[in-house]
């Protein structure tokens, strides 16, 4: 008998484990994410799902990847600098690997429309729920509904928002200090390899990519979007707007950290 489970994490779909593989729930832009998980199979970039089946009307098979996903709060390997420290060179890594593609990939059909100027394939949600984890570390990358071509700013200042995590502290999701936050943002930008250019920059683009996400959530519920409704009644937004009020008014910290 093939084992069954209905795996937690984002909170927007439900997915359900059949045996090695994990039947999800499928949308306008899945042609667009499954052109992406193979071409990401045929650079050899194993910490994604492979493709396993699209016949069936309304949703995909993809590959399980085993392992721990943590939800909020962090879970203790999460939190972790290892887990901090291997999430950025897994990004890194996905982002190369993805770098030509995104040259020559469609600008249009994605869930969240391209930014420019288009460097990689984003992930779009880069955060501990979307990731698998082997004891404290990152070896795996789950649900690619919001991938989008842009730069590699946006997706790494969302990361980092979500990993460090850069959270006022009436935000019972976050830990740490400003100091210590600030810290482990110089961290997540050394392991990721982030430029000089590209860190003048992050404080402003993680305030700009927290209200973006605020105005996505916000057209999704507008359109009948249950999910998202129910996230803008639980005041998730108010949240995400917390945030980058905090991140603006703590802009000196982290971006001394950051050797701005």
């Amino acid at each position: 008998m093939v084992e069954r489970e209905i795996l937690t994490g984002g909170g927007v779909n439900e997915v359900v484990r059949l045996g090695d593989t994990v039947r999800r729930p499928t949308g306008p832009w899945s042609t667009r994410v499954h052109q992406l998980l193979r071409h990401l199979a045929a650079e050899g970039f194993t910490a994604a799902p492979g493709v396993r089946d699209t016949s069936e009307p309304g949703f995909e098979i993809l590959d399980f990847l085993p392992g721990e996903v943590s939800n909020y709060p962090p879970t203790a390997a999460a939190a972790s600098i290892e887990a901090l420290e291997s999430a950025a060179m897994l990004l890194r890594a996905y982002h190369d690997a993805t770098a030509e593609y995104a040259r020559r990939a469609p600008r249009d059909g994605w869930q969240v429309a391209a930014t420019e100027p288009v460097e990689v394939i984003c992930h779009g949600d880069y955060a501990p729920h979307n990731c698998v984890l082997d004891g404290n570390r990152v070896v795996g990358i789950i649900d690619f509904d919001h991938a989008q071509p842009g730069p590699r700013i946006w997706d790494v200042a969302y990361a980092a928002y979500r990993w460090v995590p850069m959270t006022a502290p009436q935000n019972t999701d976050g830990f740490g200090t400003t100091e210590e936050q600030a810290a482990r943002l110089r961290t997540f930008c050394d392991r990721y390899g982030l430029d000089d250019t590209a860190r003048a920059k992050l404080v402003d683009v993680t305030i700009a990519r927290l209200r973006a996400l605020v105005d996505f959530m916000r057209a999704q519920a507008a359109a009948g979007n249950a999910a998202f409704a129910g996230h803008l009644a639980d005041g998730h937004h108010i949240q995400y707007l917390d945030d980058a009020r905090y991140v603006s008014a703590q802009r000196r910290i982290f971006e001394r950290a950051l050797g701005c």
